[in-house]
């Protein structure tokens, strides 16, 4: 298997192509909203793992993706969800969206956040990280904001790793390998990679099976 790099468009060719819709921009206001409020919360003891997505340029990312017809099939996985809001910005465009999460606590957020704004979106606790991906665990044992202490949660929404066709993260800069190695190893062919770099904007990727593997 090998992952191939489909070219994602400028957020300044997007944000003309695609305006955020009023219930698109009341979604994203609600979660900043409560986002701003958890920080203020624990200021004293910060979530140091946990580091917001900018949802608009993101939102722009999906609905292009869902435009372009690049995807298979409408099965939307968010790895390192958080408070669930690009999770829920997928779902709003038809996506059967899901969200992973090892923090108790953002999936509740998370939870709280769906019901809030009345957007059906499965959020579960646990990692994203499946089963034997770590064979040499050493040699991710200085990435903070992966924790893979817990136990993988596919089983508790009811699918395999490999049977989502978009599987969304936003990794800490430097360390996107992690990410583009676990969806490798486990996504299916023709899934597709979405991730969130920053300044840097999205990096769309697809998973096809190279010449070896035929």
């Amino acid at each position: 298997m090998s992952l191939v790099s489909i070219p994602v468009p400028e957020d300044a060719e997007l944000s003309g192509r695609y305006p955020i819709p009023a219930e698109v921009e009341q979604l994203i206001l609600e979660g900043e909203r409560r986002i701003e409020a958890f920080i203020e919360r624990t200021r004293e003891s910060p979530m140091l793992s946990f580091v917001p997505s900018e949802f608009r340029p993101t939102w722009r990312g999906l609905a292009w993706l869902w435009d372009q017809r690049l995807v298979g099939g409408r099965s939307f996985c968010e790895w390192g969800s958080g408070f669930g809001v690009v999770a829920l910005l997928a779902a709003q465009l038809g996506f059967h969206a899901s969200g992973i999460e090892v923090e108790p606590v953002l999936v509740d957020e998370s939870i709280a956040l769906s019901q809030a704004v009345g957007v059906d979106v499965e959020f579960v606790a646990g990692s994203f990280v499946p089963d034997g991906s770590l064979e040499t665990p050493g040699a991710m044992e200085e990435l903070d904001w992966l924790d893979y202490s817990a136990p993988p949660a596919y089983e508790d929404l009811g699918y395999d790793a490999d049977d989502f066709d978009v599987i969304f993260a936003y990794p800490w800069p430097g360390e996107q390998h992690v990410v583009y190695d676990l969806f490798e190893e486990h996504a299916s062919p023709g899934a597709l990679l979405l991730t969130f770099h920053g300044t840097d904007g999205l990096l769309l990727h697809r998973l096809e099976r190279s010449r070896r593997d035929r």
